[in-house]
């Protein structure tokens, strides 16, 4: 069987002069996410992000504290960024029981990402 392949597309169209965003996923629930203009999605598609999830893509951390190490960014930092990738559809955490603990893998949760912008 071929492996289903998760898409998140976003769309920014121009309304009466403005910029609004539009998430939608693709597969899995289809919800909507609304924005106010390219300045949002900027925020949400940074460096720093950006480098986050190819790390997670590449080296495939076993926790949020190896991803935050392999970054060398603070743990906080990563956990916030996580959340709103999480929040909206980029990023999964999957819990892993090791012995009596238990932690969080985060695994990107796509593997396209579309920007269409309509003017």
């Amino acid at each position: 069987m071929a492996q289903r392949s998760n898409t998140l597309d976003i769309t920014i169209v121009e309304e009466e002069g403005a910029f609004n965003t539009f998430f939608k996923r693709w597969i899995g629930e289809k919800e909507n996410y609304s924005f106010e203009g390219i300045a949002v999605l900027r925020q949400l598609l940074s460096n720093e992000r950006a480098r986050l999830m190819n790390v997670i893509k590449n080296k495939k951390p076993r926790s949020l504290y190896e991803l935050a190490r392999i970054l060398g960014r603070d743990f906080k930092s990563v956990k916030e960024d996580i959340k709103l990738l999480e929040r909206l559809g980029l990023v999964n955490m999957v819990a892993e029981k090791t012995g009596n603990r238990k932690r969080l893998r985060p695994i990107l949760a796509i593997d396209t990402l579309y920007i269409n912008l309509k003017i």
